[in-house]
């Protein structure tokens, strides 16, 4: 990979030998803030059946609203970084949360696919800032020791939001309706910011920092060093392909419970089973993963063995549609579910071992991208197949994309990306 010229001087901050105890209420908040992400952007596919009939959105409307999200979603990841090292942590994610806070309150309001659309764009604005400040947080408040757990806890807190979601949103709307499901949840963000507000202050355990100038010349370097990169691009398609899953199981699984298992909005609540064994996943994905490192296996191929073990589970999704049972089809798209965290875990991980260090946060970034583009396109496929023809199509879509992407990172499993 290109030489990169970084240019800078190492700073005079005190450093402190002991961390604060505060750093886990910190991370205690980050980890709440990660449930509140994921239970925000869930309400509408947890409601969607309801919401479609009473301001009539067809299938293929709905695919544009999640699309809008997916779109400002993607937009904020390249922009969010650089507010948070300007504003800085404390201020940053106060503005993040509030800012997605509101707009899903906001989105109650809505009449229609546009105003539905609109509200959601601006929450996808928001709730990528939240993924950028809170690895900067962990920077600040742990040592490098406890930086893996730090990551690790706060990370766990989407797919959690995702498993609860169901559990606090049906009840809300069943008792009040969908409007006041979106405010309740919306709100709960903006109490969230009294804690945060009062404890986030100067961290007391600072490690040196390199003060780097910034420099027209060196940017361009660094982003024509990244992207021109097989390696990147193989990454991001990986992720485009693989978390294409994720989103469908996440946006559209909730729907084909209730269109063709019958399902009612009460019932769609057994999705939280799914999202459990989404928790699950990356944590036994990472366990298992550094039990062979730790046998010798180079930590490459230890990734990559896991993520083959996920390519193979994953192509059991088209027993979801076949299955004439719901129990047994719950069953199913929980392993896919558990398959796909597992293969996320250990495709991050593997993006650490082999991507030179001084390129690492430009590179996720890249492949981040790939992620929400993929779930875009999702949308669009199978919208118009659920329209033209059914869900089961889909199901049998899903399976192939892990193998697909195996095959384009498995060459890593021997060598590192090297220097050109």
């Amino acid at each position: 990979m290109a030489s990169i010229e970084m240019h800078g001087e190492t700073s005079t901050e005190t450093v402190s030998k002991t961390p604060s105890r505060k750093r886990w209420f910190i991370l205690g908040l980050l980890f709440v803030a990660a449930i509140l992400n994921y239970i925000d952007r869930n309400v509408l596919a947890i409601l969607a059946p309801t919401i479609q009939k009473d301001i009539g959105i067809d299938d293929t409307q709905y695919s544009r609203i999640l699309s809008a999200f997916l779109a400002t979603y993607t937009i904020a990841y390249f922009f969010s970084g650089r507010i948070v090292d300007k504003l800085g942590c404390r201020l940053s994610m106060a503005l993040f949360m509030t800012w997605w806070s509101v707009s899903n309150a906001l989105t109650g309001l809505a009449r229609g696919p546009v105003s539905m659309g609109f509200f959601r764009a601006l929450l996808g604005l928001g709730e990528a800032g939240g993924w950028t400040a809170s690895p900067k947080a962990i920077q600040e408040w742990f040592p490098a020791t406890e930086r893996g757990l730090g990551v690790g806890v706060y990370a766990m807190g989407g797919s959690i939001g995702a498993m609860l979601a169901p559990l606090i949103v049906i009840p809300i709307a069943a008792a009040s309706s969908w409007h006041w499901a979106f405010v309740v949840t919306g709100s709960v963000g903006l109490v969230w910011l009294i804690p945060w507000m009062i404890l986030y202050r100067d961290a007391t355990y600072v490690e040196p920092k390199i003060a780097e100038k910034d420099s027209a010349e060196s940017e361009w370097a660094l982003w024509s060093s990244v992207l021109k990169q097989e390696a990147v691009w193989r990454f991001m398609l990986a992720r485009l392909l693989t978390d294409s899953v994720w989103y469908f199981y996440l946006f559209w699984m909730p729907k084909y419970l209730h269109d063709d298992r019958g399902l009612s909005q009460e019932d769609i609540k057994i999705m939280w089973v799914v999202f459990l064994m989404a928790d699950v996943g990356f944590v036994l994905g990472g366990f298992v993963s550094g039990k062979l490192i730790k046998r010798g296996m180079s930590p490459p191929a230890a990734r990559l063995w896991l993520m083959l073990a996920s390519a193979v589970l994953v192509p059991l999704s088209p027993l979801v549609a076949l299955s004439s049972s719901t129990a047994v089809a719950i069953a199913v798209a929980s392993i896919v579910a558990m398959a796909h965290c597992s293969w996320l875990s250990n495709q991050t991980a593997l993006i650490v071992d082999i991507i030179p260090r001084r390129v690492m946060a430009t590179t996720f970034g890249v492949v981040a991208a790939g992620s929400a583009l993929g779930g875009m396109l999702m949308n669009e496929v199978v919208s118009g197949t659920v329209e033209a023809y059914s869900y089961t199509p889909c199901f049998f879509l899903m399976a192939i994309m892990h193998p697909i992407a195996i095959a384009l990172l498995w060459r890593y499993r021997r060598s590192a990306v090297q220097d050109e």
